[in-house]
């Protein structure tokens, strides 16, 4: 609903490429100073462990339409590495947690949750996490 996978993807596609991808830069200003990120793993695992980071924050918050968005960000960057197995995740529920804490431990980054799996009843909307 919000592109949000789409704009963390575009900043790796040059301007040259954006009719590529049926995109657009949203002021025509914005080409002569687009500058795209190589699009290398090490890059994308950067990005991939701020969006999940901001993903655990949304889901613990209780955070539904934002973790929902993080989701869908994290899903599609697991997609692009294509490693083992994360790149078919599909279950969205609590708010993201599963997922979030599987690519977290695949990539040996911070686990807020720890050794929870990210189903328990407590992360879900019951307002202990609320305000995190």
């Amino acid at each position: 609903m919000d592109y949000r996978d789409i704009k963390r993807l575009g900043q790796f596609i040059s301007k040259e490429q954006l009719n590529d991808f049926n995109l657009a830069l949203k002021d025509p200003k914005d080409y002569q100073t687009h500058i795209n990120i190589p699009f290398t793993k090490e890059n994308i695992l950067r990005q991939l462990e701020e969006d999940v980071a901001f993903g655990f924050e949304k889901a613990l918050g209780c955070r539904g339409i934002s973790s929902l968005f993080m989701y869908n960000v994290v899903q599609m960057w697991n997609w692009i590495l294509e490693e083992e197995d994360l790149e078919n995740f599909d279950e969205y529920e609590y708010y993201g947690l599963p997922l979030f804490k599987a690519t977290a431990l695949k990539y040996r980054f911070p686990n807020p949750i720890g050794t929870d799996s990210g189903h328990e009843e407590r992360y879900y909307a019951t307002g202990e996490n609320s305000n995190v």
